[in-house]
């Protein structure tokens, strides 16, 4: 299968390429993930049981408290966070967590948004790469490996 590459807008900058993990629901990292094993702990969520440790989360928008900036944070810190987000609007919520964490523990986790019909393209399992780190314009593109 060849390689397919989609526009994307720039969150947070930086370089990443893992394995999508596509969520069919938002989710609250506050009372939705454990930060310590990195799974999905939302027993309402769709994806509950699910890891994010080391994925590419791909899903529509963050869902819900202030706190949850807080949770990926943490998860960063104990190694059990995502790898990177592709959604399909900007969360600073989400973003805020993302550059809190680079800027206490050093560690780059890049957001990107890609419109909706790009997103619904992407699988579960399929190899995704971000990468913005030449970004001068807000515009990256993430590539579908």
């Amino acid at each position: 299968m060849s390689s397919r590459d989609l526009p994307v807008t720039v969150v947070v900058n930086g370089s990443v390429t893992g394995p999508a993990l596509v969520l069919d629901e938002p989710l609250s990292m506050w009372g939705g993930l454990d930060a310590e094993t990195g799974l999905i702990i939302d027993q309402r969520h769709p994806q509950c049981g699910q890891c994010v440790t080391g994925a590419i989360v791909v899903m529509d928008a963050g869902r819900g408290s202030s706190s949850a900036s807080s949770v990926l944070a943490e998860a960063v810190r104990l190694g059990t966070a995502p790898v990177g987000f592709v959604m399909a609007d900007v969360d600073e919520i989400v973003a805020l967590g993302s550059l809190v964490a680079e800027e206490i523990y050093g560690t780059v986790t890049p957001i990107v948004v890609a419109s909706t019909t790009d997103t619904s393209t992407i699988r579960t399992g399929d190899i995704v790469s971000i990468d913005s780190t030449d970004n001068t314009d807000n515009n990256a593109i993430l590539r579908l490996l």
